[in-house]
């Protein structure tokens, strides 16, 4: 009961509801709630601080900046949030502005990516059927996934496609322009707050052992350092007789890649992921091959494995 009223307590403030109504809708910088609310930041800061010492809003750093987004066990102020009025004039203003907002943060994370002259769209720039890998990732996916976990998310391509089939799917990456355009994507396609992105490091994911149904890493581990190490920290998150799907390049001659690109491995064959994942306490199925266009030379695998046994932490 204790709870419940903190709870209380904490939404029935008019600045603390109208930060959870923007929240509830994706998760918003500090900078831009203030500029949204047309409030001082340490004023904010003590609201959105009491919003989430009572566990209605979750706290997300990200680099200099943190952002908020409604907590995932917050059904009390969903509750509340489904009594207000769509059309009250305060809280259209604020979605107007906030939505404002996130799109100028999209347009410069844009302009970022042009002028470093980056692609970040890597199936589109090495040639490589996106429709054939999307259909390959959707056939070795259950038809219903709780919690879906995207490792190396980028513009939230991945999250996108499996929305339907998820509760509920979060993407985590560690740029903030590719996560700025990500929010950008989700927002507009209707797709925020069920489907979310946040900052984290592959090797060491903030969440507990064992929370998400499903797990993917689409074209990431050819970047990695240790692929072994991403692989053991993805399974550890994975719930039992969870599934595991890592889509990456098949082994190529393309050494122009290993620098054009950034590449640190020439693609992976099917007894090295065989052995991480046994490593990491999974069982791999058989692996699924796509090939790409004759002119490219390069085919992409996609390995699906199923938590075997309990991973503990290293």
């Amino acid at each position: 009961m204790e709870e419940t009223l903190a709870q209380l307590r904490a939404a029935a403030e008019p600045t603390r509801l109208r930060l959870l109504a923007l929240c509830a809708r994706g998760a918003l910088c500090v900078t831009d709630l203030c500029a949204a609310l047309g409030q001082s930041q340490p004023r904010l800061s003590r609201h959105l601080k009491l919003l989430v010492e009572a566990g209605l809003l979750e706290r997300m750093p990200e680099g200099s900046n943190v952002y908020f987004s409604l907590a995932a066990r917050a059904d009390l102020a969903r509750a509340i949030l489904a009594r207000l009025p769509e059309d009250d004039p305060l809280l259209a203003a604020d979605r107007r502005l906030a939505a404002r907002l996130s799109a100028e943060r999209v347009r410069a994370a844009s302009d970022a990516f042009r002028d470093a002259g980056a692609d970040w769209d890597e199936m589109r720039a090495l040639g490589l059927p996106g429709a054939a890998i999307e259909a390959a990732v959707l056939a070795a996916l259950p038809r219903r996934v709780g919690h879906l976990l995207d490792i190396g998310a980028g513009t939230g391509q991945l999250l996108e496609l499996v929305a339907d089939r998820c509760d509920a799917a979060l993407g985590v990456d560690a740029s903030r322009d590719m996560l700025a355009l990500a929010r950008g994507r989700l927002a507009e396609r209707g797709l925020a707050p069920r489907c979310a992105v946040r900052q984290a490091d592959m090797y060491r994911l903030p969440f507990p052992d064992g929370g998400f149904d499903a797990v993917t890493l689409q074209m990431v581990l050819h970047y990695a350092e240790d692929p072994a190490a991403a692989l053991a920290e993805a399974a550890r998150v994975l719930s039992p007789e969870g599934v595991l799907l890592v889509v990456d390049l098949a082994p190529h001659g393309r050494a122009e890649l290993m620098e054009r690109h950034a590449h640190r491995w020439p693609g992976f064959d099917d007894g090295q992921m065989a052995g991480w994942l046994g490593e990491a306490g999974c069982a791999l199925s058989s692996p699924v091959e796509i090939p790409g266009p004759p002119d490219v030379n390069l085919n992409v695998r996609l390995w699906s494995a199923h938590r075997a046994t309990a991973v503990q932490p290293a």
